[in-house]
């Protein structure tokens, strides 16, 4: 047999559209596809698909999901149905032992403990004493324990044996406890202790109410301010949205779906009685959670926090949403608003106003850019581009994408020839691979002179990345650097996020900070980053030597990026406008042999693999 949770995500993986549509011609018709039918072979179009995931035929009154098509259609069984949808899918799927009818499925055992952890959270908050903090918070945002009830809230308590001791009693022992999350063994330490402390905890559920695991807020001091339950069985914060199990009905009725940032957003938008809203688990929306809300409708809005963080959130989750095929616009709210905050003052009202006055996700990036004057100078009409292209180049629906193509044009004052020879060729994330053409160099005089390029040019944004983590790494080990390298460079140079996130931990916390508590603010990513370089200490005898190379290459990787920004921005540019650039790339050129050539680098790896 194939287990339920393959069969399901191949069932959301599946492109029902496409399926059909290699038996059947189909042409779209409002949000539905139609055709003719293949079962009574049918010559008008009463053979209608959803890309949610069902076909109906109006006459013959055949129905059913892929699955069930391809059985019909090809002759199989379902088992056979399900490998072969997988394998236009993606989705591996691999059989199991069939399981007896007295056998639980496997996920059985955790979904229990996480559960019976649920219900002890619950009983938490409402103890007089333990849970008084976390009531008074509620509270403060206008949710009471009618609230709570509602979406299971719950508090983990501070004392560290509380939930520990009442799960062993009721039979679930620690190894089981550690599958489900709600404990956690850290290196240094041998006695398990509870994940989560001193926490407002919203239960996690997946389609078939199941509790897969918790996401926590600190109440009061602490880092991070929100935790998700560890990766495991039943669990995987990039697959889940908060909220798909009470959304899913409204969602299909509605035909469409909020996104909103947060427990607390999703929560508010639920009590007022707009329930087509989920949140992504504390990450940004990735292509598997696309594809999930795709099976329910095509028509997305987006309502984010409207501060930079949230901008960021925003466009980076329109993106995904565009290249899954579906429909993306963006609710703004007044400043200093959130849905939280709006939707407490101005109720479902106010806030399908604000749904009515959406626009859609490109034009809000380009209203931004306008607003900001991003298209007023040449070399910031340049950078402008380069925010659209991906945008544009993610849009799957090509008719969307045209319509893109021509608002650009529309916006920056370019050729739309110009402008689709940019979108169709190389990303902007692939820009540091080696180039097979020539570039242009500044002489001492100003005046440029052709040279062969490209592996030499292309090795400075390999060498910045490898300096990243060599720079990181000294940190960690000797903290006496962290504060001269925090003066020379800021977070925004690194590229790698997870070496980013550490040093912005490191800088902020200062140099006395412990290992855990640079840990406590940190993602999967980089905790498993920060693990991995406390364990290298090799050539930090030659520390100073580290530094200065990896300082230096980062700056070298900066500017190699800027010389290459000026040769895509040569050709928008007027004459006067090319004199300037030529200049500014002499001053460049100065700057980065200043530096040192590629070959000192030699210097930094020697360093590096010195014992």
């Amino acid at each position: 047999m194939i287990p339920d949770d393959v069969v399901e995500r191949v069932r959301e993986e599946a492109d029902i559209v496409q399926i059909v549509g290699e038996f059947v011609k189909l042409r779209r018709v409002g949000n539905s596809y139609r055709g003719p039918c293949p079962f009574h072979q049918g010559t008008h179009n009463n053979f209608s698909v959803s890309p949610r995931g069902a076909y109906h035929c109006f006459v013959c009154h055949e129905k059913g999901d892929v699955f069930t098509f391809v059985q019909k259609r090809l002759g199989l069984d379902f088992v056979e149905a399900v490998k072969w949808v997988g394998a236009r899918a993606g989705v591996d799927v691999t059989e199991v032992q069939r399981r007896g009818p007295d056998e639980a499925d496997p996920r059985e055992p955790l979904w229990e403990v996480n559960a019976a952890a649920a219900a002890f959270f619950e009983q938490q908050l409402r103890d007089d004493r333990v849970g008084a903090q976390a009531r008074e918070y509620l509270d403060s945002r206008g949710l009471g324990l009618d609230v709570a009830d509602r979406f299971s809230l719950g508090f983990a308590p501070r004392d560290a044996n509380a939930m520990r001791q009442h799960l062993a009693a009721l039979g679930f022992d620690d190894k089981r406890q550690l599958a489900a999350g709600v404990l956690m063994v850290r290196e240094e330490q041998e006695e398990p202790r509870p994940r989560f402390r001193g926490r407002l905890m919203f239960p996690i559920f997946d389609g078939q109410n199941h509790v897969i695991g918790f996401g926590g807020r600190v109440i009061g001091d602490g880092e991070p301010k929100y935790l998700n339950s560890a990766e495991s069985e039943t669990f995987s914060k990039r697959k889940q949205l908060y909220g798909l199990n009470w959304a899913k009905q409204s969602i299909r009725k509605a035909d469409r779906l909020l996104v909103v940032e947060g427990y607390f957003d999703a929560i508010r938008v639920m009590l007022a009685g707009v329930e087509e809203v989920v949140a992504p688990l504390g990450t940004a929306l990735t292509d598997a959670q696309a594809a999930l809300v795709r099976k329910y409708t095509k028509n997305i809005y987006l309502s984010y926090d409207g501060d930079a963080a949230g901008q960021k959130a925003t466009f980076r989750a329109g993106d995904e949403l565009l290249r899954n095929g579906l429909t993306v616009r963006v609710i703004s709210f007044p400043e200093g608003e959130d849905p939280d905050t709006f939707v407490a003052k101005h109720g479902a009202a106010g806030l399908e106003r604000a749904i009515a006055e959406s626009i859609d996700i490109f034009d809000r990036k380009i209203q931004l850019l306008e607003r900001h004057g991003w298209f007023a100078d040449l070399r910031h009409k340049r950078e402008a581009l380069d925010k659209l292209l991906p945008t544009i180049r993610a849009t799957s629906d090509r008719l969307m994408r045209d319509l893109y193509i021509a608002r650009t044009c529309e916006a920056a004052g370019i050729s739309r020839e110009m402008l689709t020879a940019e979108v169709e060729g190389a990303p902007s994330s692939r820009r540091d691979e080696p180039e097979l053409d020539q570039v242009r160099t500044p002489a001492a005089d100003g005046r440029a002179h052709v040279r062969a390029s490209g592996d030499r040019r292309s090795d400075y944004a390999r060498q910045g990345n490898r300096a990243e983590r060599e720079l990181v790494r000294v940190l960690l080990h000797q903290r006496r650097y962290v504060e001269t390298v925090g003066e020379r460079i800021g977070a925004e140079s690194f590229r790698v996020p997870a070496y980013r996130r550490i040093f912005t931990e490191l800088v902020a916390l200062g140099a006395d900070a412990t290992v855990d508590a640079i840990a406590g603010a940190l993602d999967q990513d980089a905790f498993d980053a920060l693990e991995e370089l406390l364990e290298e200490s090799r050539g930090l005898e030659r520390a100073d030597e580290l530094v200065t190379g990896s300082l230096n290459a980062i700056e070298k990787r900066e500017i190699d990026a800027r010389l290459r920004e000026i040769d895509r921005t040569m050709p928008l540019a007027a004459a006067d406008e090319k004199d300037d650039l030529q200049r500014e790339k002499a001053r460049l050129w100065s700057k980065m042999q200043s530096l040192g050539p590629p070959t000192r680098y030699k210097a930094f790896q020697k360093a590096r693999n010195s014992t």
